[in-house]
């Protein structure tokens, strides 16, 4: 399936070949497919390491030897030519070695050439706890998201439709297949953007009815069981795993602020702190922090402590909340509904890299999200349904006068009072 991830491995080629390239995402995302696919498209030699699969690989790279010497056992034991300027070397799961990481610096020094990509699950979290010199300033790093509803509907065979959404986002006219693609965006809310579970729904004739609803509860168990192998200790992925579990039923709550207390009875900061991190640098959930002062750069101004947590996929989300697919394809009212949409929109701001943050005045007016642009700090409210009364949003434009804001629903592309009517399903086209 096409990803849009495949233009930054192509940048990536064009401009900076010598300097390693690290790939960063949680489990299941498509790393090594859309890697594999690059590389056997764009060069002529290519070399496949799986450190998980090749332990005698991983004893190469702790040995205490020069890296020459390190690169010639690996040819050895490829039984392959390294070939500087010409072969490029992909080595999967690498966290699975911090001197296969350390030895990144001396690829990207070398005189010959190098080309090497790696990528891994739970690569943020190796990173954050690394206890050997990691390569700074030598590994280009970049991160890869679940499929977004772009990627969804190319998947589906519906680039027509990414087309019209993308020229009616950028006239704010109104586009004809409205009905169509909200139905689209439903299914999505169910589905979600792991490419395993979108590509059985394509093989399902996109019957829903069809469609292998266990494929998401079983990734659901793999990162439970990564929890398990990547924590210190049992006690650290016991807290994991709560956090986890507990930020469904945080974002159903009116007020979405994650609290320490939703946990569990007497949970603090100090207790789990580390466990949110460690979800954080795996990828698996966004943070998004509040401001308290609308003013650029807003991460001088976001406060660490108050803060919301999506998951990183929305599949995920619906699959854990345990909902009806009937109750959201047929747009039905239920108590869960604003959390699914928000966290739809969380999930497509991080695939656009805008960083996550919201603002509120105490309990008079809450805006979303806030984003940065050309034209200044932006306010986005986000509205699960077609009822577009703004009370928040008033307050905000009151207080702060942005250039325009930017409203998501349900309802078509517009632009009147100030505010630009983006339909759910074009979150994506917002940068």
């Amino acid at each position: 399936m096409q990803r849009k991830f495949y233009e930054v491995l192509t940048n990536w080629k064009e401009k900076n070949i010598n300097t390693p390239l690290m790939v960063i995402g949680a489990r299941q995302i498509g790393k090594t497919y859309i890697i594999n696919e690059f590389c056997n498209n764009e060069f002529e030699d290519y070399i496949y390491i799986n450190l998980m699969e090749k332990q005698r690989i991983v004893k190469i790279f702790e040995e205490d030897s020069d890296f020459e010497v390190k690169v010639k056992k690996l040819e050895l034991e490829l039984n392959r030519k390294i070939i500087p300027g010409k072969t490029i070397v992909f080595i999967d799961e690498i966290q699975e070695s911090e001197k296969a990481i350390s030895s990144l610096k001396a690829f990207c020094e070398s005189n010959l050439e190098y080309r090497i990509i790696c990528a891994g699950s739970l690569l943020g979290v190796k990173i954050r706890r690394f206890k050997s010199s990691f390569p700074v300033g030598k590994v280009q790093i970049e991160f890869m998201h679940p499929m977004d509803f772009e990627e969804f509907l190319i998947a589906l065979d519906r680039q027509m439709w990414v087309d019209e959404i993308k020229k009616c986002y950028e006239k704010l006219e109104e586009i004809s297949i409205h009905e169509k693609l909200l139905d689209m965006y439903r299914t999505y809310l169910c589905i979600g953007g792991m490419p395993s579970a979108v590509l059985d729904y394509k093989n399902s004739n996109e019957d829903i009815l069809l469609w292998n609803k266990k494929i998401l509860k079983n990734i659901v168990l793999s990162y439970l069981a990564d929890m398990n192998k990547y924590t210190l200790n049992n006690s650290e992925s016991v807290k994991i795993e709560k956090v986890y579990n507990t930020i469904p039923s945080s974002l159903a709550k009116e007020n979405k602020k994650f609290k320490y207390a939703d946990i569990e009875k007497g949970a603090n900061k100090r207790g789990f702190e580390s466990a949110i991190d460690w979800l954080i640098a795996s990828e698996m959930v966004y943070k998004c922090k509040y401001v308290n002062k609308v003013e650029q750069p807003l991460k001088v101004y976001a406060q660490d402590d108050i803060f919301k947590l999506y998951l990183s996929d929305i599949g995920m989300l619906t699959s854990l909340l345990e909902i009806e697919f009937a109750e959201i394809l047929l747009n039905e009212n239920f108590m869960f509904k604003g959390a699914i949409v928000e966290n739809y929109v969380a999930q497509a701001f991080i695939a656009n890299n805008i960083s996550l943050y919201y603002w509120n005045s105490g309990n008079k007016a809450e805006v979303d999200f806030l984003l940065y642009n050309k034209d200044g700090i932006i306010p986005v409210e986000v509205k699960a349904g077609d009822n577009t009364q703004s009370k928040s949003l008033n307050i905000y434009k009151e207080k702060y006068s942005p250039k325009y804001s930017i409203r998501l629903s349900t309802k078509n592309f517009g632009f009147a009072n100030g505010i630009k009517s983006i339909p759910l399903y074009a979150t994506f086209c917002i940068h």
